[in-house]
């Protein structure tokens, strides 16, 4: 009915220029009427125009509302800082800024390579919808040198022909080495989930750093977790690798080791010029390791290294802290972090993507319980107690550091405080754990008393395994779920020693607050401290003075590299403020 209104309106108001004369020409016949007839006429078609103009004036300023901003959309998303891009848009300066600042978010500050396959990996360039944008920015340096290393892999990787010709010296036989267009380092599957996505950056470091191609032992269950990470390549060892059924056997006292051959006398570092070197070499970098195969982080080792070809590393050790105390690598790495505790923090949101799998359990997990907080803590624990759990110190400790650092509002046991607000301020925790016993207990805690502040906590927990099954695919789907999960977080609570809590401050570029490790089933005091900085721990450290071939303390070369808080012989790197 309006249009048809805007029509009789429009045919009314806006004649054709012959009724404009055929008008005048009837108002000139009609001038002998009286003057009230004159004025009831203006009058009526004033009100006419006047009704007209409210009728047309909101239906013109919605359409010229609509065509100046089509791609407003107020609809609710889940995400943190979710922006959707319209290509097809006609776009003003401010949005085309807005939507690169959202292409940049989505490559990470650029450390991502763009133009992969997004649906083959959904996790890659959707990351960036869950999480708060990182204050830590990857340097022009390090995304140069990502884009020329994923040249390197691309020529040298699985199939190719350097490859292929790098591989008939593992099958010859020689004893000694000739020089190869493309060297390489190959990672063993070794040890729990979250210690190998600690080594695993670790190694892919030291390949930046000797300009090698990393090359990924599968194992079990690593392409069912992780994304391909390079561009038209794989990063993972072909099943057909000629040494492959030997990993399984290699250890500190084969024949290729890096340190038993130093240890017998078989290399020669400090004639790394001229020594000749074999295929390929067995690095023992675990926990376990001797002071021989400590010597990889001395600067001669690493001059002879640099001629083999082949160097095959076992390690669950997160080595970073020690390779700056390694002289020829200290500027390079200086140029590739400027902001130093954020070594981790960038390289493995760079390599490990999760499978679409792992996604689907990240994304609706989080939809579900987590997105629509005001705010997520996410609390990790792990135990090394004997015995089932849960334990009633560790529980202690848990609401003593909650409290002490104000990271959970206090509840009101006397039961007093009621909030009169309908939609109070949301708080949801996020709790990790073997055991269930833990979250049940802060559950029943903010379930049975309102806290004194009024805003209202959720508990949640994804899974509580009872025991750690790095064999089986499905808990380590879920653990590195989990880890993810808690990366979302805005604070977050970790427990001593814990490579899964490691992972998700590193992703998370959040410093938590460390659960610190009891002794003698007693509560410590205090129950939690602050972490000096983002970067894992390195659990093993040498302490070896390489060039006075003595023992030292390495927590007290430089000063970006300190002791840990939660274990006082490892090391981690730190704010430093020494630069070159």
């Amino acid at each position: 009915m309006m249009f048809m209104d805007l029509n009789e309106l429009r045919k009314r108001f806006s004649p054709s220029k012959p009724q404009i004369s055929d008008a005048i020409d009837s108002s000139r016949a009609q001038l002998p009427r009286p003057m009230a007839s004159s004025f009831n006429f203006i009058a009526a078609n004033v009100t006419k125009t006047f009704a007209a103009l409210l009728i047309i004036l909101p239906v013109l300023i919605t359409f010229s509302l609509i065509y100046r901003n089509p791609s407003s959309d107020h609809r609710f998303s889940p995400f943190a800082d979710a922006r959707v891009l319209d290509p097809k848009s006609s776009l003003t300066t401010s949005q085309s800024s807005e939507n690169a600042e959202v292409a940049n978010d989505k490559l990470l500050g650029g450390l991502l390579p763009s133009g992969m396959d997004e649906a083959s990996c959904l996790s890659r360039y959707q990351s960036f919808m869950y999480r708060k944008t990182s204050s830590f920015k990857p340097s022009t340096y390090l995304i140069s040198k990502l884009r020329k290393y994923e040249e390197l892999h691309k020529r040298c990787g699985p199939g190719t022909q350097p490859y292929n010709e790098a591989l008939k010296q593992l099958k010859s036989g020689n004893e000694t080495a000739v020089p190869t267009e493309c060297n390489y380092v190959v990672w063993i599957f070794y040890s729990g989930l979250g210690n190998r996505i600690l080594t695993v950056s670790a190694a892919y470091l030291y390949a930046l750093l000797s300009n090698r191609v990393l090359l990924v032992d599968p194992g079990t269950d690593m392409t069912d977790l992780f994304c391909e990470p390079f561009p038209s390549t794989s990063w993972f060892l072909p099943q057909n690798f000629p040494l492959y059924k030997k990993f399984e056997n290699f250890n500190q006292k084969s024949s290729r080791c890096h340190g038993f051959m130093l240890k017998k006398n078989l290399l020669n570092a400090t004639k790394a010029s001229t020594e000749e070197v074999p295929p390929y070499l067995y690095l023992h970098l675990g926990h376990d390791y001797n002071d021989h195969d400590k010597l990889f982080f001395c600067d001669e080792d690493q001059t002879l290294l640099n001629k083999v070809p082949w160097l095959i590393m076992r390690t669950d050790n997160y080595f970073v802290p020690s390779l700056y105390l390694i002289p020829s690598f200290e500027e390079e790495l200086f140029k590739l972090f400027p902001e130093k505790v954020a070594i981790f923090h960038h390289l493995g949101r760079y390599l490990l993507h999760p499978t679409n799998e792992v996604w689907g359990l990240i994304t609706r997990y989080y939809n579900a319980y987590l997105a629509r907080a005001d705010e997520r803590i996410g609390i990790q624990i792990r135990t090394f107690e004997e015995g089932p759990g849960p334990f009633p110190h560790v529980n202690d400790q848990i609401l003593s550091c909650i409290s002490k650092e104000k990271l959970l509002p206090e509840v009101d046991k006397d039961d007093l405080s009621f909030g009169s607000s309908k939609n109070p301020r949301s708080i949801a925790v996020l709790v990790t754990s073997l055991d269930a016993g833990y979250s049940d207990s802060l559950r029943e805690l903010y379930w049975e008393h309102p806290t004194v502040t009024g805003e209202v906590v959720g508990i949640f927990q994804p899974s509580h395994e009872g025991f750690q099954q790095s064999h089986k695919k499905n808990h380590n789907r879920k653990a590195w779920a989990e880890m993810y999960l808690l990366s979302l977080s805005d604070k977050l609570v970790t427990s001593a020693w814990s490579t899964f809590g490691y992972v998700a401050q590193g992703f998370g570029g959040l410093k938590p607050w460390i659960l610190y490790k009891p002794e003698d089933k007693k509560t410590p005091n205090p129950a939690c401290g602050r972490a000096m900085s983002i970067e894992p721990c390195f659990h093993a450290p040498p302490f070896w003075d390489c060039k006075a071939k003595t023992g030292i303390d390495t927590g007290k070369l430089v000063p970006h590299v300190r002791h840990c808080e939660d274990i006082s012989w490892g090391l981690k790197v730190v704010d430093g403020r020494e630069e070159l």
